[in-house]
C-alpha cells in the first residue's frame, strides 16, 4: 500500500518484491509476534511494539490471529468482527481494491502503528484463500499460510497440521496467491518426522512461491500436556540444505529475551518468532532498560537478575492502548505506580491509595476487592459506565480478560480477590477492569514493600530448589541443554530457575516436560503410547541387566575365578 496523496492510501499496481528482496524492504527484523488464535489482535500487537524502543535497530514484525479463509470470504459479518483497518469495515467486493481515505483508517494494519502486518489464514481451497486474501492485500505486507495448527479443530476443518500429508494442496494454495495476489504469499509449518521428511516439505512450499517460511521445531503431535521442547538442529539442518537466499523464521523455545540470540546463533535463521513467550511478558522482544534511575513501571531487583516489567504498569499501558487507540479517547487520569521510596520521602501523606502501607512490609489495601461488591440484584439496577459495552464486537476488547489472565498469572495464583474480580468482568465493563488495576497496584505494592523487608525470600536460587530436582537438572546438563537454550530434555528446572521473577513481576511460564507431567498425574497416555513405552522399558531393563552381568562376569576374571565355576552348594544366600 503506498500514499498517492496526504489522505489517501491505495494499492500498489507495480511488481511486487519477493523472498530476501521483500524481506529486506520491511528492515530484516528480527523479532516476530507470532499469529495466535483471538490473541495477536490490534491493541496486543500495538502493546508489544509499545517496548520496541525508537533506537532498536530490530522492527518488530507482526501477524494476525489466525482467521478462517472460507468464512472470511463469505460472511460480511465473520470480516466486520475479526479484521477491522477501515471504519467502514470490509462488507463488499469494492472494499478488495478501494483507494481508502487516510481518515477511514482504523485499526488493522494502520500504516501509523502497526506495520509490518502479515494476515494468517487456515485454509484447503485455493480459491477460498485466495478471494479471502485480496480482501486484507490492501491492509498488509503479505498473507500467510497456516500449516502448523496441531488442534482438534484443524483436523475436523481439514487444515493447518493436517494438510502436511497432502502436499499437492499445499502447493497449489501457495502458488495460487504467488501468481494472483499483489503482496507476497509466506507460509508457518511444523517439523516432520525426520529432518530429511522435514527439508523436502519445505522445498516443496517454497517452489510453489512462499517468500518466507516459518519453521516451529516441534511436530504436530506435540501440543498441551505433551508439547515438549522445539528441537533447534531440525531448524539448523534446513538453513544448511536451503539455499542461502531464503528467509527462514524459528519458532519454539523462546520464552525471554535472551532466548532470541541463542536461538538465532544455534539455528542460523533470520529472525525468531514467540507466541506463548509473548503472551506472559508482552516485552519480550526488547532489551531491559538500563538503569540510570528508579522507575515506576520497571523493578530493578538487587541482584540484577530477577528484574522485569512491573505487572501493574503494563496492565495500565495496556488498558491507555485500549482507551487510545481503540475507542480513540483520553484515558482516565491516574497517579503515580507506588514505590518504597515515596514513603521514605513523604510523598504520599495525603494519598487514598497509598496512605495504609506500612513500612514493615504488611500494607492494608484500601481498594474494592471482588468480594465487596454489593449485591448482585442491587448490580444490576446500577447504571452501567458510558464506556461499559460500547463496541463489544471489537476483538481488542473481546480478549482483555484472556490477556490479562496471561499477564497477571503468577499474581492472580495467590491474591485471589485479584483472580476473582477478573473472572467476574465482560467484555467491554470498563469498570471492572478498572477495579481489577485497581487491586493489581495494591498487590504490586504489597509485593514490593515484602521484597524492601525481606529481599533474600526472592533470591530463587538452588537452595529453594528440591535435591531432587537439582540432581535431575546437573545430570542432564550438556550438549542438549546447549542446543535448546535453557531447556534440558529431562527436566525444566534450569528453566523454570533462570525465568523466575517475584510475582508482581511479568516473567514466562514454563511448562512441565511430558515426563514430569506424566509423574504428577496431569497428563494421561493412551493404550497404544503406554505399549510403546512399556516395550521401551523392557528393553531398557534387559540391556541393563546384561550390562551388568558382563561386568560381574568382567570382575570374575579379575579375581581369577569365573562365576560358571563355583559349585552351587558353594553359593550362601541370606
Amino acid at each position: 500500500m503506498t500514499t498517492s496523496s496526504e489522505n489517501t492510501f491505495e494499492m500498489t499496481s507495480s511488481s511486487k518484491l519477493t523472498g530476501r528482496a521483500f524481506y529486506e524492504s520491511l528492515g530484516s527484523p528480527k523479532m516476530i509476534l507470532a499469529p495466535m488464535v483471538d490473541q495477536s489482535e490490534f491493541a496486543w500487537r500495538l502493546l508489544t511494539r509499545s517496548f520496541m524502543t525508537s533506537n532498536n535497530p530490530n522492527k518488530l514484525l507482526a501477524y494476525s490471529p489466525m482467521l478462517h479463509a472460507r468464512m472470511f470470504r463469505e460472511t460480511t459479518k465473520f470480516r466486520e468482527h475479526h479484521f477491522q483497518p477501515t471504519r467502514k469495515g470490509l462488507g463488499d467486493e469494492q472494499c478488495k481494491n478501494a483507494t481508502v481515505p487516510a481518515s477511514d483508517l482504523y485499526l488493522d494494519g494502520n500504516p501509523s502503528n502497526d506495520r509490518p502486518l502479515f494476515v494468517q489464514f487456515c485454509a484447503n481451497d485455493p480459491q477460498d484463500f485466495l478471494e479471502a486474501a485480496k480482501y486484507v492485500q490492501p491492509y498488509c505486507d503479505a498473507v500467510d499460510l497456516n500449516l502448523g495448527c496441531p488442534q482438534g479443530i484443524a483436523r475436523r476443518g481439514s487444515y493447518g497440521a493436517f494438510l502436511q500429508e497432502d502436499w499437492d494442496r499445499i502447493h497449489q494454495l501457495i502458488h495460487t496467491l504467488h501468481e494472483n495476489l499483489s503482496i507476497p504469499v509466506t507460509a508457518k509449518m511444523r517439523a516432520l518426522e525426520t529432518k530429511e521428511k522435514t527439508l523436502e516439505y519445505a522445498k516443496v512450499i517454497l517452489s510453489a512461491g512462499a517468500s518466507i517460511l516459518t519453521v516451529h521445531g516441534r511436530q504436530r503431535d506435540q501440543k498441551g500436556h505433551n508439547t515438549g521442547l522445539a528441537d533447534w538442529s531440525v531448524i539448523r539442518y534446513l538453513r544448511e540444505n536451503l539455499p542461502p537466499e531464503t528467509v527462514l523464521f524459528a519458532n519454539g523455545n523462546i520464552l525471554r529475551y535472551a532466548d532470541i540470540q541463542a536461538c538465532l546463533d544455534v539455528t542460523g535463521a533470520d529472525g525468531v518468532m514467540s507466541a506463548e513467550g509473548n503472551l506472559y511478558d508482552p516485552s519480550i522482544f526488547s532489551p531491559p532498560p538500563e538503569r540510570i534511575f528508579m522507575s515506576r513501571d520497571y523493578f530493578h531487583s538487587r541482584d540484577g537478575k530477577r528484574s522485569g516489567w512491573r505487572m501493574d504498569a503494563v496492565f495500565r499501558r495496556y488498558l491507555d492502548i485500549i482507551y487510545k487507540d481503540v475507542l480513540e479517547r483520553p484515558p482516565p487520569k491516574r497517579k503515580p505506580l507506588f514505590m518504597p521510596s515515596d514513603l521514605r520521602e513523604g510523598l504520599l501523606k495525603n494519598g487514598a491509595s497509598h496512605e495504609s502501607a506500612r513500612l514493615d512490609g504488611t500494607p492494608k489495601a484500601t481498594v474494592k476487592a471482588a468480594n465487596d461488591e454489593p449485591p448482585s440484584k442491587k448490580r444490576k439496577m446500577e447504571t452501567p459506565s458510558k464506556l461499559q459495552y460500547e463496541r463489544p464486537t471489537i476483538p481488542s476488547i473481546l480478549a482483555m480478560q484472556p490477556h490479562l489472565f496471561h499477564l497477571l498469572r503468577p499474581l492472580v495464583a495467590s491474591r485471589h480477590e485479584v483472580r476473582d474480580a477478573l473472572a467476574r468482568c465482560k467484555a467491554g465493563d470498563f469498570d471492572a477492569f478498572e477495579n481489577v488495576l485497581s487491586l493489581t497496584e495494591a498487590a504490586t505494592k504489597e509485593g514490593l514493600l515484602e521484597y524492601e523487608a525481606n529481599p533474600l525470600k526472592y533470591a530463587f536460587d538452588e537452595a529453594n530448589t528440591s535435591t531432587e530436582d537439582q540432581g535431575r537438572h546437573h545430570e542432564s546438563s550438556g550438549e542438549d541443554e546447549r542446543i535448546q537454550g535453557i531447556w534440558s530434555a529431562e527436566s525444566s528446572v534450569a528453566a523454570v530457575r533462570a525465568c523466575k521473577r517475584p510475582w508482581w513481576v511479568c516473567q514466562p511460564y514454563v511448562r512441565p516436560l511430558p515426563k514430569e507431567a506424566l509423574e504428577k498425574g496431569s497428563m494421561q497416555i493412551g493404550k497404544k503410547e503406554r505399549k510403546r513405552l512399556d516395550a521401551e522399558r523392557a528393553r531398557a531393563d534387559e540391556k541393563r541387566k546384561n550390562l551388568m552381568q558382563k561386568e560381574r562376569e568382567a570382575l570374575d576374571v579379575q579375581d581369577g575365578s569365573a562365576r560358571a565355576d563355583v559349585a552351587g552348594e558353594a553359593v550362601a544366600c541370606g
